[in-house]
């Protein structure tokens, strides 16, 4: 009983209630007090106790309100009691008195009328019966069995929290790994994805490939049909060829037989009057081959002596624009008249600022010029070239010579220089028809102890910064920009840092530099042209030639230069994100086309100063643009009256440009 009384104390002292409801113990505090023959005088019945007169009281004795886990049978409290001898109570009233009195104070409970007190039946457990009030060792051995109850109930209770501890970290352990299959799949989805948008970018390259071939098939099959009618007509030429043939055979035959009569007596005088008019008719036939070679290059020394030469072009219509008005440009026949290449243009523009109020139409005027030669829209490409071919060849002499294409974005100046697309050898361009003619003049002279060598680069000046339009590779980024420098201390010579070098020899080596510089060159969409060049290119071709025999050498370079599109810079704005790049690109532009003005009218002047170095442009050609160069300038303009304002700015610029004089010119020989 003591052992159970600590253990009672002790839960009491942890503050871990053993009931939920009020005390079983069916003695007040009062009582408790009572000494040992007190108490076992309140254990005597009720029967047996005078009391003064009042109502009795008594202690609920209810059970209490937690559950029991296990099943207590009711005889086993009875019988603790009945073998517990009587001298032992005192013992256990003392120790039940102590472990009381940490208890708080039980509000007393109202008298009922004596009966039994209504207990809940709990499943599994057999209905205890009703202790009396003097049988605390029963009552203590309920608390003892609630106690084990709880505990067993405890113990259960923590088996379960355990095992649902160890399903939520199952489910944890689950929902991680639910989360890493679920980046996986996110992942293949993204690369899924990835490899739908790559097809569709390939599949619309290959729509675009298809759409070029059939518009090559297309140039093909117009090609084959000109050719077949070019067939016809040769065809058609070879049987008049055949008729002749047969007539003048059947004639030759009669001349046989008119003179074998007399063949035996004029033989040797024959003979010799033939050998002495071949001779002649030879002598007779390069005598004026030459003479008229010396005149037609003397008239050129005229012209080009002190002068530079410029030409003018006029673009034709092309599909989609309007056609402009008659009148607008007009071509008067050249000083031989309409037989003679035309060499003035006339332009002519409404001045819309003095139309009147009344609403009559504004006066036309009409703005003439003259240059060296001007080509109508209908001209073309070989006509062009044939006309600067002997400028190209002064190279081969040791002459620089410099060629510029000059005028408005989507004027033909890259047309001119470069040609067109698709290869086809009627649109070439300045550029590889002049490295074919230099090769094949050349090989001409290598018969007469001549050899040469070509060295080909390929720049671009774009913001103020050199480009190389020849690089490959890494050498694209921006660690390949170039620089202009000396070729050594004291030399006059210049040469363009970082940029390639390309020795050439054949026409299908200068076709691939030029195919790699068309991808790279800046190109952007502007209000005038949807591809625009934003930059000026620089052709130079340094051709070496040497004649070992008489120890003679002649260095030339050979520049054609492609100039970006001189629009003003209202009109060559593109609206967008970009138009601030845009307005940079068209105020650089600007500035170094003015610089080139300045530099050619500094020349003519014969100013001590020339600024080559405003411009990255005139610092590159300045060896080309002296007194001992050779420079001609196509000014290229566009055929539509929307365009007339540049138009006219254009052939102002290359006007003023045509009255320059730069002095005579001077081959480099050694």
């Amino acid at each position: 009983v003591d052992m159970e009384s600590q253990e009672v104390k002790k839960n009491i002292e942890l503050k871990t209630p053993l009931v939920k409801g009020p005390s079983q113990l069916p003695l007040s505090r009062s009582r408790l007090k009572r000494g040992p023959n007190q108490m076992e005088d309140a254990l005597e019945p009720a029967k047996k106790r005078t009391r003064g007169v009042g109502a009795a009281t008594k202690i609920n004795t209810s059970r209490s309100r937690v559950p029991p886990l296990t099943t207590v049978p009711q005889t086993q409290g009875h019988t603790a009691v009945q073998k517990v001898p009587k001298k032992t109570a005192p013992r256990c009233s003392t120790a039940i008195t102590a472990v009381l009195k940490n208890q708080k104070p039980v509000p007393a409970v109202p008298a009922q009328k004596p009966g039994p007190t209504a207990v809940p039946p709990i499943a599994g457990v057999k209905k205890p019966s009703k202790r009396p009030a003097w049988d605390l060792k029963g009552q203590l051995c309920d608390l003892n069995a609630e106690l084990k109850r709880c505990r067993e109930k405890s113990q259960t209770l923590d088996q379960e929290n355990q095992q649902l501890r160890e399903q939520l970290k199952e489910a944890q352990q689950q929902a991680k790994d639910l989360g890493t299959e679920r980046s996986t799949l996110e992942g293949e989805l993204a690369r899924v994805r990835t490899q739908a948008e790559q097809g569709q970018q390939q599949l619309g390259n290959l729509s675009a490939h298809v759409l070029e071939l059939e518009e090559r098939l297309g140039t093909q099959e117009g090609l084959v049909q000109v050719l077949q009618k070019e067939q016809l007509e040769l065809q058609e030429e070879r049987r008049g060829l055949t008729t002749r043939l047969e007539e003048q055979e059947r004639r030759l035959q009669a001349s046989e037989a008119a003179l074998s009569s007399s063949q035996a007596k004029v033989a040797s005088l024959q003979q010799e009057a033939t050998t002495q008019a071949a001779l002649l008719a030879e002598r007779g036939d390069r005598l004026h081959g030459l003479e008229m070679e010396r005149r037609r290059l003397h008239n050129q020394l005229q012209e080009l002596k002190g002068n530079i030469r410029v030409f003018c072009r006029v673009r034709p219509v092309l599909e989609g624009e309007s056609t402009p008005s008659p009148g607008f440009l007009l071509f008067p026949p050249g000083p031989g008249g309409p037989t003679d290449p035309p060499t003035r243009l006339s332009l002519a523009r409404s001045d819309d600022r003095r139309a009147t109020l009344s609403g009559a139409p504004a006066p036309t005027t009409r703005h003439d010029f003259s240059f060296d030669r001007v080509f109508p829209p209908g001209s073309r490409q070989d006509e062009v070239f044939e006309e600067i071919s002997m400028l190209v060849q002064s190279a081969l002499d040791g002459y620089p010579v410099c060629i510029f294409a000059y005028g408005q974005t989507g004027s033909g100046k890259t047309f001119t220089m470069e040609g067109g697309p698709g290869g086809d050898p009627q649109l070439e361009g300045l550029i590889p028809r002049a490295l074919r003619h230099l090769f094949s003049v050349a090989q001409e002279l290598n018969g007469q102890g001549w050899t040469y060598s070509f060295v080909a680069s390929y720049v671009e000046i774009y913001n103020e910064t050199v480009r190389d339009l020849l690089a490959t590779g890494t050498r694209k980024g921006p660690g390949g920009e170039c620089e202009i420098r000396r070729a050594g201390p004291g030399s006059e010579e210049l040469t363009i840092t970082n940029a390639r070098y390309v020795p050439v020899s054949c026409e299908k080596e200068v076709e691939t530099l030029l195919h790699l510089a068309r991808q790279n060159r800046a190109v952007a969409r502007t209000a005038q042209n949807e591809r625009s060049s934003r930059s000026h290119s620089v052709f130079q071709l340094q051709i070496s030639g040497e004649h070992a025999a008489r120890g003679l050498q002649c260095i030339a370079p050979l520049n054609l230069v492609d100039l970006a599109g001189s629009e003003r810079l209202d009109p060559g704005l593109a609206l967008g994100p970009g138009e601030r790049d845009r307005l940079r690109e068209t105020q650089a532009i600007n500035s170094s086309l003015s610089t080139l003005g300045l530099v050619i009218m500094a020349l003519s002047n014969k100013e001590s100063y020339v600024p080559y170095r405003n411009s990255k442009l005139t610092y590159l050609l300045q060896n080309s643009l002296g007194g001992s160069a050779k420079m001609l300038m196509f000014v290229n303009i566009s055929p539509l009256e929307e365009n007339v304002s540049e138009s006219l700015n254009s052939l102002r610029f290359a006007s003023k440009v045509n009255q320059c004089v730069i002095g005579t010119a001077q081959a480099n020989k050694k």
